[in-house]
């Protein structure tokens, strides 16, 4: 054979600016695909070798990466099956050779890069992202096949030609651009292949190290692995992460196929939810850790890893594309999950409920955003009241509806969304027999309480500061007031005339005598307008204030105000509003000093 000279057969000279423009953002991936190549190369002739196809002796099947930053290469070995001639002119020359004209002719002008480089097989033409020349020396696993020299200069002209190799296998040697001279850097390869290749199953030398753990926890079976070893892979994936709370070890091979293992992190406030993911491979090459529409969105907040070969990616392999295995396999995770935790509810409920402040967080985002899963989690989602005790939905409505059903049949479920700042509301609603939720987390339970009462029948939701003890369960009987209507109407007045402020809706209410003379409340509906307006967008209503002053007219200082003078009333007016104002935590600034100081000449 003597050198031949040749036209890569794309039949454009447009192939290679479109592969530079439209991956240079993701370039990096030149070193996985070469590995993965190499790799694959390593695999088949195993293959060839069980089946009877290749007699010869394999030997060691590593592939070694070597760097010469004096001549500015890089170099990725293998000694699998390589290639003769003719396969360098049908692999290498032939670059997506199903329509590749058409290809590029449709999308040439195009701007959507995804739409672009998901349509063709790039593999090995990812080397001239950051080569101004690339080449190959190569001999087939076949006895007495001649070596082969390829040589491209990242046009569409390449040559060919006879060389001297003594073991079978591929170099691929990259003659690294000026412009990516940040890949000759030792440390910058160690990354990359850290990055994307530390699970490759055949061994990946890089200098003197090995850089990769072959066989993964997520490749062997469950019954040969034990708690630490699960702990152990968990550390290694998130090394600065407190241990898991527990784990899932997928394994299906029918309709599709997938293996991986999803941990329950412990959560905090204020933890970055964005920054550990499950990271995504395929075949144990590592792909991405954006596993959206792959993992239900609820599950987004889990870690560990899934490997399916089966997810259809495009070219850069960066962006996963829509099919039917994607939403098979969003459904089984689905499922496993809910699974996972019935079992966890059922065997120990007490450690169950333990880990609830963790495992809370992926059920209620779950019963928001999926509605298969939301039939699941009825039966393990569980709430928590301010005694410290934990019922599922059923059990808590069974517990609370002798009491707290209101005139029209509904069962109210009062809950807190801040125990200590309403302390005083919640011992009122105790002392009238209620029960009172913990519902406190600020992200996700004000759209927990929202999904809850529209996929629930018959339950409704009010915090326990959205209205007076006596009329937060509406049972349709008013209580008596021991003042005379002109009395009622008088101290109305009173009050509108000394707060001046035409925003409050005052009521006197006849309450209990041990109760606030002044109770301030937030009536629910407002409330929950304003939380959609501050999330949502909607004109006008985030910092809108609709406060109800219940002012008790069985107190014993609302007769003194009816009894006193003019500045005596006033200056009790004032005071017991700003108490109700201050169990709101609502007393701040200048209204605060004035409370202080009216305080001291009231005790004077």
């Amino acid at each position: 054979m003597v050198q031949e000279q040749g036209t890569i057969s794309v039949n454009t000279e447009n192939i290679f600016p479109i592969i530079k423009k439209f991956l240079y953002s993701d370039h990096e991936i030149f070193l996985r695909e070469l590995v993965s190549n190499a790799m694959d190369a390593s695999q088949k002739l195993k293959k060839l070798s069980v089946m009877g196809e290749f007699g010869g002796e394999i030997g060691e099947l590593k592939v070694k990466i070597s760097l010469d930053k004096e001549a500015k290469t890089i170099t990725i070995s293998d000694s699998g099956i390589g290639m003769n001639a003719d396969e360098v002119k049908k692999y290498i020359n032939q670059v997506a050779f199903s329509g590749a004209t058409e290809f590029v002719e449709k999308y040439k002008d195009k701007q959507d890069t995804k739409e672009i480089i998901g349509h063709f097989g790039l593999g090995f033409y990812s080397a001239f992202m950051v080569s101004q020349k690339v080449e190959i020396r190569t001999k087939s696993f076949r006895e007495g096949e001649q070596a082969v020299r390829w040589e491209c200069d990242g046009s569409t002209s390449f040559s060919i030609e006879p060389t001297e190799k003594e073991e079978r296998g591929s170099d691929i040697i990259l003659h690294i651009s000026d412009e990516s001279a940040e890949f000759l850097d030792e440390n910058r390869l160690r990354e990359i292949l850290n990055k994307y290749c530390r699970f490759l199953p055949i061994e990946i030398q890089f200098g003197e190290d090995i850089i990769n753990n072959t066989n993964p926890i997520w490749t062997k079976s469950p019954r040969e692995l034990t708690d630490e070893d699960y702990k152990n892979f968990y550390s290694d994936l998130y090394p600065t992460s407190e241990e898991p709370l527990f784990w899932i070890h997928l394994n299906v091979d029918y309709p599709f196929n997938l293996t991986g293992i999803l941990y329950f992190p412990k959560i905090r406030e204020g933890l970055d939810l964005g920054k550990d993911k499950i990271q995504l491979y395929s075949r144990q090459v590592f792909i991405t850790d954006e596993v959206k529409n792959v993992v239900p969105e609820f599950l987004t907040l889990l870690r560990g890893v899934i490997d399916s070969p089966d997810i259809p990616l495009n070219v850069s392999r960066s962006f996963l594309q829509a099919d039917s295995n994607v939403k098979k396999i969003n459904g089984y995770i689905t499922k496993k999950v809910g699974e996972k935790l019935q079992e966890l509810f059922d065997e120990n409920r007490s450690d169950f409920e333990a880990k609830w402040e963790s495992i809370g967080v992926f059920v209620k985002y779950g019963y928001v955003t999926d509605e298969k899963f939301q039939e699941k989690a009825q039966k393990f989602a569980i709430v928590q009241n301010t005694d410290e005790k934990f019922y599922t939905i059923e059990e808590y409505r069974e517990k609370v509806q002798a009491v707290q059903t209101d005139k029209n049949g509904k069962v109210v479920f009062i809950y807190t969304n801040d125990a200590s700042k309403q302390d005083s509301y919640i011992q009122s609603a105790k002392k009238k027999g209620y029960d009172v939720l913990k519902l406190d987390d600020r992200f996700i339970d004000p759209h927990f309480i929202s999904a809850f009462e529209q996929k629930t029948d018959n339950i409704q939701l009010k915090r326990v500061d959205s209205d007076t003890s006596e009329k937060i369960i509406d049972s349709g009987i008013n209580a008596e007031s021991v003042l005379s209507e002109e009395q009622t109407k008088t101290l109305k007045e009173l009050f509108e005339k000394v707060l001046d402020n035409k925003t409050l809706n005052i009521q006197i209410e006849s309450l209990s005598q041990d109760e606030m003379p002044v109770i301030i409340t937030q009536p629910e509906f407002i409330r929950r307008m304003q939380e959609m307006s501050r999330g949502g967008g909607m004109m006008g209503m985030g910092n809108f204030m609709m406060l109800s002053v219940s002012v008790n007219a069985n107190h014993s200082i609302i007769h003194k105000i009816l009894e006193s003078n003019e500045e005596i009333q006033a200056n009790l007016i004032k005071q017991i509003y700003d108490l109700a104002l201050l169990s709101q935590n609502m007393l701040n600034g200048e209204a605060l000093t004035k409370f202080v100081q009216r305080s001291v000449n009231l005790v004077k």
